[in-house]
C-alpha cells in the first residue's frame, strides 16, 4: 500500500497552552507565536508512548495537557476514518531564551468522550538538530528550524475522533532532561529555566506530517488479500 503525506499546520490566537487553550491543527498557519516556559526541575512526565517499557502504549494525556508548559493543537472531527502508517514527522520552527533545549511532539488521539490517548511521540535536543555530532548551540531568541520524527505507528483514527498534536520540551524520566545551560551533559551541575517559543506565521509554518493511507489503497489491499486466499 501507498501513503500519501497529509500535513496539519499549528494556529492559534496565541494561547495554545493546555488542552483548554485555543491551538488547532489547520490547512493554513495563523495566528501570533505560542509560548511557554520549560523548567528543568518540573519536567512533563512520561505518560504511555513507545519509549518506556515500564509505561508503554496507549495512554490517556488528559492530565499532561493541563500543564502550562505543554501546547496543544487540536483538529475538527474525522468525518471518515484515518489511517496513519509510517513515521510521523514534525517542522518546527522554534525560538528559546537557552543556549540549548529539547523539544517534544506527541500524537494523540481524541475521543468524542474526551479520552486522549498517545499514538506515538518524538523528541529533538535543539544542538543537534542538524545532525552535526559535536552539536551546535542556539542564538537566544533566534528562529530556527527543528525536525522532529517519531517512531514508526500503524493506527486508525475513527470518525468523529480528533488528531492532536501536543509540543513541549521534556519527557521525563524516559529522556533525561536538558538542563539548559549549553554546557556537556556529562558536565551539567546546574540548570536554567527556558522560555520556549512555537511559531506558526506563512514564513514559519510549523506543521507535522502524517503518512496516511488512502482508503482506496486499503480496499483494494483487502481485496488482493481476499483473491489470495481464495486461491
Amino acid at each position: 500500500m501507498t501513503s500519501a503525506i497529509f500535513a496539519a499546520l499549528m494556529a492559534s490566537g496565541g494561547r495554545a497552552n493546555t488542552s483548554g487553550g485555543d491551538g488547532r491543527l489547520a490547512v493554513l498557519p495563523s495566528g501570533p507565536a505560542d509560548h511557554f516556559v520549560y523548567d528543568p526541575a518540573n519536567p512533563v512526565p512520561t505518560q504511555g508512548g513507545a519509549w518506556c517499557f515500564e509505561n508503554l502504549g496507549l495512554r490517556d494525556q488528559r492530565e499532561i495537557e493541563k500543564r502550562a508548559d505543554v501546547l496543544v493543537y487540536t483538529s475538527e472531527p474525522l468525518e471518515e476514518a484515518m489511517e496513519v502508517t509510517g513515521v510521523v514527522t514534525a517542522e518546527l520552527y522554534i525560538s528559546s531564551s537557552a543556549p540549548d533545549t529539547d523539544f517534544t511532539v506527541k500524537l494523540v488521539d481524541v475521543a468524542p468522550d474526551g479520552r486522549a490517548l498517545g499514538v506515538t511521540d518524538g523528541i529533538v535536543r535543539a544542538r543537534y538538530r542538524n545532525q552535526v555530532p559535536e552539536g551546535e548551540l542556539l542564538e537566544p531568541d533566534k528562529v530556527y528550524r527543528v525536525p522532529i520524527a517519531c517512531p514508526p505507528t500503524a493506527y486508525e483514527f475513527q470518525p468523529g475522533h480528533r488528531l492532536r498534536i501536543e509540543i513541549s520540551s521534556s519527557n521525563f524520566p524516559v529522556f533525561a532532561r536538558n538542563l539548559n545551560t549549553g554546557a556537556s551533559p556529562a558536565d551539567e551541575t546546574t540548570s536554567a529555566i527556558a522560555r520556549q517559543t512555537i511559531h506558526h506565521t506563512e514564513e514559519y509554518p510549523s506543521r507535522v506530517s502524517l503518512p496516511v493511507i488512502p482508503r482506496d489503497s486499503r480496499v483494494h489491499a483487502h481485496q488482493q488479500h481476499e483473491e489470495i486466499g481464495r486461491e
